[in-house]
């Protein structure tokens, strides 16, 4: 087909045909927005003048790329501020018309420098800018301004932070260096907000079991907290809380699984899919059989949402806890070895394992793989062992018992697995 077709005709006519596209998609648009007019009433936005823009602009780079587009570039501006001029004084003050104007009129360089890549998200922006409009207008309505700034913290942490650490060992923990401290962060912190969005935006009404799933997405410990709490303060209409539990530690096992391989530690993500796996499909078996037991007397029951987990201080809190705890794993690890690093491992499950379990395993210490790869399956023991405590002191009920028990039985496999 390339060898039929010169290339610069092939781009003129991918030019005219996506234009074509726009225009349609454009014209539509303006139509909705100005109800019943006819199309000359309209104005500025016809499908043949996007066209016939796109076709302008393409012939202007071929023969000059520089000169002859920008004064063209220069009197299509010229012409988009008097049209916008006219429609402002009608009531019309949407820029989206001139702005596509634009975009079309230097859709031809694009298609002849930009990789195909760029071509297509430009393509793509344009149309769901133009056809889903309602469905846009609706989300800024319901996005809450504190929203915007959470992304600008993620900006801060993986924009701005990241790239001035240097890629240095942090002195006396050997293997650990500070850009694999911060992008233990960056991961964490990016599937926990990206659990969180998903709860709170997509599922906002989500059911108690879905609370499960998505809230051990960021934190099974704090899912166990929301969900002990709902069982007490709403006995009668949250039968599912201790399935909801047990899901939110399963999905605590595959979370730490997407993380390591993520992370790119390749010996614990061999080590670790057999026990974890194990215990993950396990525990979804028990999830499902009491959500089977309390089907009949489960009423309407909606979770709340546990607060946003991307935030500055907590993300410096995890980089610091990564960095206490590699110090205390490299102290424990010369003077006791590994039976030292599993007493540590056991206590530090009573806290937030991650930072633990990510230091140990970027780290170079004095045990083998196997021993770390056992403080890893015994800090996940312990913390299944601190869910059993909330679980039960939170919600004050009965009904969380076979959750509980559940959660000390995988500890207790845990244990058994890494100390044999």
């Amino acid at each position: 087909m390339n060898a039929l077709i010169p290339p610069e005709l092939s781009a003129f006519l991918g030019t005219i045909g996506l234009a074509f596209i726009i225009g349609l998609e454009l014209h539509a648009y303006r139509r909705r927005d100005a109800g019943n007019l006819q199309p000359e009433a309209l104005g500025f936005g016809t499908t043949r003048t996007i066209t016939l823009l796109a076709a302008l602009g393409f012939s202007l780079w071929i023969i000059a790329p520089v000169v002859p587009f920008c004064i063209g570039l220069g009197g299509l501006n010229l012409l988009l501020l008097m049209d916008y001029r006219k429609r402002l004084k009608g009531g019309d003050s949407s820029l989206l018309p001139t702005v596509i104007g634009v975009i079309a009129y230097s859709l031809g360089p694009v298609v002849l420098v930009a990789p195909i890549v760029l071509l297509a998200a430009l393509v793509i922006l344009i149309l769901l800018s133009l056809g889903e409009q309602a469905e846009i207008r609706r989300l800024s309505d319901a996005f809450p301004a504190e929203e915007g700034v959470t992304f600008a913290k993620f900006f801060i942490l993986a924009g701005l932070i990241y790239p001035l650490l240097p890629d240095a060992s942090i002195p006396y923990l050997a293997g650990i260096t500070y850009t694999k401290v911060w992008m233990a962060v960056l991961v964490i912190s990016g599937i926990s907000y990206l659990g969180y969005l998903a709860h709170r935006y997509v599922f906002p009404r989500a059911g108690t079991l879905l609370t499960g799933v998505l809230g051990g997405l960021y934190s099974s410990t704090a899912a166990t907290v929301v969900l002990a709490r709902a069982a007490r303060s709403e006995p009668g209409a949250t039968s599912f809380a201790p399935a909801a539990v047990v899901i939110a530690t399963a999905m605590m096992y595959a979370r730490l699984l997407v993380i390591i391989m993520l992370l790119g530690h390749a010996n614990a993500a061999l080590a670790l899919p057999l026990p974890f796996g194990s215990l993950l499909l396990a525990s979804l078996a028990v999830a499902g059989l009491l959500a089977w037991h309390a089907k009949g007397t489960a009423t309407a029951a909606h979770a709340a949402v546990s607060a946003n987990p991307l935030d500055l201080p907590v993300a410096f809190l995890f980089a610091l806890l990564f960095l206490v705890f590699a110090a205390a794993t490299n102290f424990v690890t010369q003077r006791y070895g590994a039976a030292g690093l599993h007493v540590l491992s056991f206590a530090v499950g009573f806290s937030d394992i991650d930072p633990f379990i990510f230091s140990l395993l970027d780290g170079k210490f004095q045990v083998g793989e196997q021993a770390v790869v056992s403080a890893v399956l015994i800090a996940s023991a312990s913390n299944n062992l601190l869910k059993t405590g909330y679980a039960m002191g939170l919600s004050r009920s009965r009904q969380m018992l076979p959750a509980a028990i559940w959660l000390t039985t995988t500890a207790a496999i845990s244990l058994g697995w890494a100390l044999t």
